[in-house]
């Protein structure tokens, strides 16, 4: 079953991006993750406003691939930088329909 990261950040630093974007994208697609989305252009809809500067979508094979790449020691790293250098919020999304 598929899973979906959907993350909300907004740098506070520049600083890590460069170092960030190729390592992480490698380690996406090496377990088996697909960017849908990465972009500023987002708008909100509904609720309390929670602004982000960058909206970001990965589709993950399961559970086990999205959590695999979030401790892989390659990535710990760039997951402190980013972490340092914005303020972000990732949640995991199981892709199926609760409510059918």
């Amino acid at each position: 079953m598929a899973y979906y990261s959907v993350l909300a950040v907004t740098p506070t630093s520049e600083d890590w991006i460069p170092d960030y974007i190729g390592p992480a994208n490698r380690l996406v697609a090496q377990y088996g993750g697909k960017y849908l989305a990465r972009t500023a252009s987002h708008s909100q809809l509904e609720g309390e406003e929670s602004s982000a500067a960058l909206r970001i979508v990965i589709e993950w094979p399961s559970k086990e691939a999205a959590e695999g790449f979030m401790k892989d020691a390659d990535y710990a790293p760039h997951l402190a930088a980013r972490t340092k250098g914005s303020n972000s919020f990732h949640f995991l999304i199981e892709g199926k329909d609760d409510l059918a």
